[in-house]
Order: C-alpha cells, then structure tokens, then sequence
C-alpha cells in the first residue's frame, strides 16, 4: 500500500549533472494518521482511513469529533480511504510517511483543478470562432445549436458556454525525482492539479507496475 494524502507548496526546477533542467513540484506529502480500520467480516472490504493536516478541535463538527477524538487521535482535517490486503498490518494512531516512496518510483496524483470561472466556447472547449475584421459581427459566439422543429429541442452533451475547471482530474505515472524525508517532501516532475496550497492524493502508479484497477463502488480518490 503507498497512498498518501498531501499539499502543492509549489513549483520550481532543479539540475542534473549534465546541466539539463527539470520542472518538478513541491508536495508536502503526510504524515498521514490512520484514523479506522476496515475488515472484510465487519465492514464488507478491507480499507485503511488516512487523515491529514491538524486544525484545532473546535474546528470539528460533533461527528467528525466523535469519529477522532473518542479514539484518541488528533483533530485532522482531511480524511481519505485507501484499501489493503492486510489490514492487520496497521493500528489506530500509526503514521505513514513520506519514505514509503523512493526516488525513481511513480506515482498517479490527484486533486481538484484550478477554476476558470463561466467561459466561452472558443476557451472552453478550443473553437475556431469567426472572423476577426472586415465588419463580421460573429467572433467567438457558439453558433447553431440544433435545429427548430425537429427535434425541437437541444440534445443533451452539446458543447456550449459554462462552467471550466474545479474538477477532480488525476495526472497519471509522474516520476518521483527526490524524496526529503526530513521535512516531508515529494519533488515530482511535471506539474500536478490544483493550485498551491490544493489537497492532493497521492497512490502508487498503476501503469508503471502494470496493475488493473477493480471496479469497487468505493472511490479511493
């Protein structure tokens, strides 16, 4: 199991020995608490929670407090399952650091993308747009959506004006370039989802192990 829960500090780059640059982000990667334990026999599946990044206890709300306090375990801010095929191998209050990963190894990291607000078409989805001069009245408006009297409606899916951004997207088989153990840092290449200081989650890559994932009606991230 190598999940983790973290924060985007930012971005910067650093040098290899033959002078080459690399982007990587910075992720304040746990620890991690583990704050319940899931069983086949009694829960149905067998899970570990992790929680992450203390707050102070009025912060809570009476179930979350009940969930953590009455256990003994510290006020955490965000929660987040991940399953195991043993989870005798764990107990309430245990850490998970940053060390379970190693530099080399790849990880699939997620979290919510940064929000662009109500756009257009032409930023929203890349069309073309109308002509710019020659006193065209059409720039970068949607067009046609459908026909009039049949099917007198418009059909579902159709590429128009809205919403951008603020969605769970997942970046997939990014290389871990270095771990800092010490102050519990992941520097990955590439860029991840969200903007600094965003909640990201951080598992073992599939695809670099060749691992199926199971359709399991619990979503891990």
């Amino acid at each position: 199991m190598k999940k983790l829960i973290g924060k985007k500090i930012g971005m910067t780059q650093i040098f290899l020995d033959d002078g080459r640059s690399i982007p990587v982000t910075l992720i304040e990667a746990g620890p991690c608490v583990v704050t319940q334990i899931k069983t086949r026999e009694k829960d149905g599946y067998d899970a570990i929670q992790l929680g992450f990044g203390e707050i102070r206890e009025d912060r809570l709300n009476s179930p979350e407090r009940g969930h953590l306090l009455s256990k003994g375990l510290p006020p955490l801010r965000h929660l987040s399952e991940v399953r195991v095929d043993d989870p005798g191998a764990f107990e309430l209050g245990q850490e998970i650091r940053v060390d379970i990963f190693r530099k080399g190894d790849h990880a699939d990291i997620g979290g919510i993308s940064k929000g662009k607000g109500f756009s257009g078409v032409v930023k929203r989805h890349g069309f073309g747009g109308g002509p710019g001069s020659h006193g065209a009245h059409f720039h970068r408006a949607p067009g046609s959506i459908g026909a009039c009297a049949t099917p007198s409606r418009v059909f579902k899916g159709k590429r128009m004006p809205g919403r951008m951004g603020h969605e769970s997207v997942t970046a997939l088989n990014l290389e871990i370039v270095d771990v800092k153990p010490e102050r519990n840092l992941l520097l990955v290449k590439g860029s991840v989802p969200g903007p600094k200081g965003g909640i990201l989650y951080i598992r073992e890559s599939y695809k670099s192990h060749g691992k199926q994932k199971k359709k399991t009606g619990v979503v891990e991230m």
